[in-house]
Parts: C-alpha cells; sequence; structure tokens
C-alpha cells in the first residue's frame, strides 16, 4: 500500500505527466533509452545504487556492510532506511514485487 505523497513536487502538471510516462513504459530498452536521455549517466548510477542500498538494508544488511558495497556514505543509507519507515511505501512496493510491472528486486 502506497501512502499519499504529500510532496509538492508531482502536484505541477509535468511532474505528473512524468510519472505518467514512466509508468506506461513496458519496455526495458525503451525505459533504459528514454531514462539516459533525461538523466546523466551519474544520476542513473546514483538512483540505481540508492535502489541497491535499499535491498540491502531489506535483506538485514548492516550499514557499514553497505557503505562497502555501495560505496554511498552513512548518511545516505540511513536517509534511505528513513523513507523506507517512513515514506510513502514505494521502496517497500519495488523490493517485495507488490505492484504491476516487475518482479522483486534482487540483492544480487
Amino acid at each position: 500500500m502506497y501512502l499519499m505523497n504529500t510532496s509538492t513536487v508531482w502536484k505541477s502538471p509535468e511532474a505528473k505527466r512524468f510519472s505518467q510516462v514512466l509508468a506506461g513504459i513496458d519496455d526495458i530498452a525503451l525505459m533504459q533509452a528514454f531514462l539516459r536521455d533525461v538523466m546523466t549517466e551519474k544520476e542513473i548510477r546514483e538512483v540505481s545504487t540508492r535502489l541497491k542500498a535499499a535491498a540491502l538494508l531489506r535483506a538485514g544488511y548492516t550499514y557499514d556492510q553497505i557503505v562497502k558495497e555501495t560505496r554511498l556514505s552513512t548518511r545516505t543509507v540511513a536517509r534511505i532506511r528513513d523513507w523506507m519507515d517512513n515514506g510513502t511505501g514505494g521502496y517497500q512496493a519495488i523490493l517485495s514485487g507488490d505492484h504491476a510491472h516487475t518482479p522483486p528486486v534482487d540483492v544480487g
């Protein structure tokens, strides 16, 4: 279950359209092409690494293990933990596979 996202960023028509576009892409190659066009390689790596850190947290890894594995700062890992515990439920849904598009995220 997702909590209502109270962030104002998603209230603009542009942000709503962006999320609609993402939700409508069901081809991995197209998704990768689109995201590469709208994000830098660094941004893709950062978001991908945050998802990996969330999966590691869910699997019971310690902050030190996650920092070593991902090279994220302990502060970033702590923020991810906070979003997992107190966020809108997005991380939990993606990690558990509790949504229509993809299987659960694997730690590997």
